[in-house]
C-alpha cells in the first residue's frame, strides 16, 4: 500500500511566537556629526536610524561590561603575582585602564 502525499500529517507542537521585549521610549539630543553618522550607517545597513542606535547602544554596553571584566582579572592577577616585571606591568595596566593613557 502506498500513501501520497501527507494526508496523516500530525504535528506535534505549534511554533509559538515570542513575546516582544519591552520598550521605553527615550528622547536624546546628538551632535549634528553624530546623526549624520548614525544616518549613514542606517543607510549602509538598510536599517532604521532608531535600530542603529539600539544596537550602538548594545555594543556599547557589552564592552563597558567587557572592560569591566578585563580590569578584575588584571586586579585578580596582580594580587597573586610575585615576579616583579609582572606586578610592574599589571601596575601600569590598571593605572592606564583607571586614568587613561
Amino acid at each position: 500500500m502506498v500513501h501520497i502525499g501527507a494526508y496523516r500529517c500530525k504535528i506535534d507542537f505549534m511554533p509559538v511566537a515570542k513575546k516582544p521585549k519591552k520598550t521605553v521610549r527615550r528622547s536624546i539630543s546628538l551632535p549634528v556629526e553624530t546623526d549624520a553618522q548614525i544616518q549613514k550607517l542606517a543607510r549602509r545597513q538598510r536599517q532604521s536610524a532608531n535600530r542603529v542606535m539600539e544596537n550602538l547602544i548594545e555594543v556599547g554596553l557589552e564592552a563597558k561590561e567587557d572592560e569591566k571584566q578585563r580590569f578584575f582579572e588584571l586586579a585578580d592577577r596582580l594580587r597573586t603575582a610575585s615576579d616583579p616585571a609582572e606586578l610592574q606591568h599589571l601596575k601600569e595596566e590598571l593605572a592606564r585602564m583607571t586614568f587613561g593613557s
